[in-house]
C-alpha cells in the first residue's frame, strides 16, 4: 500500500522552506565550493575584532564561537575548530581586503550588514569597544559598503542584544 504524505511533510518542501527563511534573513548560505573560503573569512574577521586590541579575552572567544555556530550551523567542536584556523589566517593575512573581497562577492547586503553587528558583538562581549576596535570595525564597514549611519546602528544593535542576554 502507498503512504500518502502531506506536502508538508515532503523533504523537498522543507528544503525550499529552509532557502526561502535563508533568502529573507540574508543568512542564505553559499555554494559548498566556496562555503569552507566564506567562513574562514568571516571568522578572520570576527577573531580579529577579538583579538586587535592585544589579544582575545575569554568573553570575545565565547561570543565569536557562538555566532560562528548560528552563522554556521556548527557544534561547539566545528566552531571552535573553525575559530582556530581563522586566527592562522588572520595571522598570516597582510590585510583585511583578502577577507573583505570575498564576503562582499558572496554576501547580499543584510548578509554583510550582518557581518558588521557580529564584529560588533564580539568586540562589545567584554566590555567598551577599544579604540583599535571601533576604527577596525569602521574600516572592514567601509569595505563590505556599510554607512556610517548603519555601523552605528548596527553598534547599538549588538549592544542592546549582549544586555539582554
Amino acid at each position: 500500500m502507498n503512504e500518502v504524505r502531506s506536502l508538508s511533510e515532503a523533504p523537498l518542501f522543507d528544503a525550499i522552506k529552509r532557502f526561502v527563511a535563508e533568502i529573507s534573513s540574508g543568512e542564505r548560505q553559499v555554494s559548498t565550493g566556496d562555503s569552507e573560503d566564506i567562513r574562514l573569512s568571516y571568522a578572520a574577521l570576527l577573531v580579529h575584532a577579538a583579538s586587535v586590541d592585544g589579544g582575545m579575552s575569554e568573553e570575545e572567544r565565547e561570543r565569536l564561537e557562538e555566532l560562528l555556530m548560528q552563522r554556521f550551523e556548527l557544534d561547539r567542536a566545528a566552531a571552535t575548530q573553525l575559530a582556530e584556523r581563522a586566527v592562522v589566517a588572520d595571522e598570516q593575512a597582510v590585510d583585511l581586503y583578502r577577507f573583505t573581497r570575498l564576503l562582499n562577492e558572496k554576501l547580499d547586503e543584510p548578509g554583510r550588514l550582518r557581518m558588521i553587528e557580529n564584529m560588533w558583538s564580539v568586540a562589545l562581549a567584554d566590555g567598551a569597544p577599544s579604540d583599535y576596535e571601533n576604527n577596525l570595525i569602521w574600516r572592514v564597514a567601509d569595505l563590505l559598503g556599510v554607512s556610517t549611519s548603519e555601523r552605528v546602528a548596527l553598534r547599538q544593535r549588538a549592544a542592546a542584544a549582549l544586555g539582554a542576554a
